[in-house]
């Protein structure tokens, strides 16, 4: 069974959130997400773990030090557990009380929104996350706006096998051999999309990823000039830490 098509704006870019609009509001809580939804984006990029409940939680980090000022770790506490952390006081007293989001809830929240969900893995991947994944994004109709993405070639491979027809994409950031594991990791997952970091986008290999049936989405892209690069380039794609901006700027590159 083919998957379903890799969501698309005519004749641009999508414009997704990193993390929601993380340059201006905590990461990955509701905040973000919908100041990302109201600065005009696409969607959103979120991240993902199964905590020690069993329930997909929203958060980038293995705990909650970083954003929360705790060492819990996510892969083992209870749901209730990291409830009680509070993920937006760093940022400022306006976002004290912001809390770990569920998959579910952000789907729920935002039912016109494109959403990237990255799933985390750690040092050992965990293909039970990509089963929730699947089946949270199956019971809630999203299929048609959701796209899966994973650094883990494993967890990606699990998506696919379980969810055939919901869109994936390997992560790849620069490193030794990353074009190699890159073309690896698609072909063994089978996913329909290639998510690269921005630098590595050039046209050459844009037309070469295209070559193969892949859409092409690139991480994160904050300056004004390299989001026009990659508009006027024609990726598929671009996710931004200030949504609102890259929007205004591919709106001026494409006419769109």
């Amino acid at each position: 069974m083919n998957p379903v098509p890799y969501p698309r704006a005519e004749g641009r870019p999508l414009v997704l959130g990193h993390r929601g609009a993380s340059g201006e509001a905590p990461e990955n809580t509701m905040a973000a997400f919908r100041r990302a939804m109201d600065a005009g984006a696409d969607g959103v990029e979120l991240d993902v773990w199964r905590c020690g409940s069993g329930e997909v939680v929203v958060i980038h980090d293995e705990d909650g030090r970083r954003t929360a000022g705790s060492s819990l770790r996510v892969t083992g506490a209870t749901l209730a557990r990291l409830r009680e952390l509070d993920v937006g006081a760093w940022r400022g007293a306006s976002f004290r009380g912001e809390r770990i989001p569920r998959l579910e809830e952000v789907l729920e929240a935002f039912p016109g929104a494109v959403v990237n969900v990255e799933m985390k893995a750690g040092r050992v991947p965990d293909p039970r996350l990509a089963a929730r994944v699947a089946c949270i994004v199956r019971d809630l109709a999203a299929t048609e706006r959701v796209v899966v993405s994973s650094f883990s070639c494993s967890l990606l491979a699990a998506f696919r096998a379980l969810s055939p027809r919901v869109p994936s994409a390997y992560l790849v950031a620069p490193g030794r051999l990353w074009e190699a594991r890159a073309r690896a990791c698609t072909a063994l997952a089978r996913t329909n999309g290639i998510h690269p970091e921005h630098g590595l986008v050039t046209g050459t290999r844009l037309r070469a990823w295209r070559a193969r049936g892949l859409a092409v989405g690139t991480w994160t892209v904050d300056a004004p000039a390299e989001v026009d690069r990659l508009a006027r380039l024609g990726v598929d794609a671009v996710v931004s830490n200030h949504p609102g901006t890259a929007r205004e700027v591919v709106r001026r590159a494409t006419g769109r």
